[in-house]
């Protein structure tokens, strides 16, 4: 079987004036990964739901974060820039996922536990199973490499054991099926 062809994944979230930060430590990078790989860039508007800094002005932020990837130098007759929502098949896999994910695996997210706070009872089921919509993301292009910050790098690994259960509970069935299962998402 030949291996993935390199393909580079990640998204910016739509939640606010971007700032230098975002710049250098993202979206610059961006630009230098287009050179050596297939890119598919995401804002990622869906996710942003989950954070109380979501304003009314939504749509205007997403243009914004596209505007500032091609501003930034993405080019977008090489490489996809795209917004999230517009693909109805990451909440459709988001939802898979969270029927394959585990409560107790969602709750040792420490990003969860940071946002969620002492109160973590009054948090939104979609800020629990935020890294599963961040697995349907990834798995949904079969994305080679995702660039993210530390804070999502538990999200990664988290990632590969829902791919991993996934294909546990589900090859023989897909299978049977007739429908083609991709081990290398294992």
């Amino acid at each position: 079987m030949s291996p993935f062809k390199p393909l580079v994944f990640s998204g910016v979230q739509p939640t606010g004036n971007l700032h230098l930060g975002n710049y250098l430590g993202a979206i610059k990078k961006f630009v230098a990964l287009q050179e050596q790989s297939d890119c598919i860039y995401c804002v990622v508007d869906l996710h942003s739901l989950t954070a109380q800094l979501v304003h009314q002005d939504l749509g205007d932020q997403t243009r914004s974060i596209t505007a500032a990837f091609l501003a930034s130098g993405i080019d977008p007759k090489k490489h996809i820039v795209f917004n999230q929502s517009r693909v109805m098949q990451h909440a459709e896999l988001a939802w898979i996922f969270n029927c394959v994910a585990r409560i107790g695996w969602m709750y040792r997210m420490t990003q969860f536990k940071d946002k969620a706070g002492k109160d973590r009872e009054n948090a939104s089921l979609g800020l629990l199973a935020y890294p599963s919509l961040m697995a349907a993301d990834i798995l949904l292009y079969r994305a080679t490499h995702v660039p993210v910050g530390e804070d999502q790098k538990q999200h990664l690994e988290l990632t590969r054991d829902i791919a991993q259960k996934f294909n546990n509970d589900f090859s023989e069935k897909i299978a049977a099926l007739g429908v083609l299962h991709d081990p290398r998402l294992v």
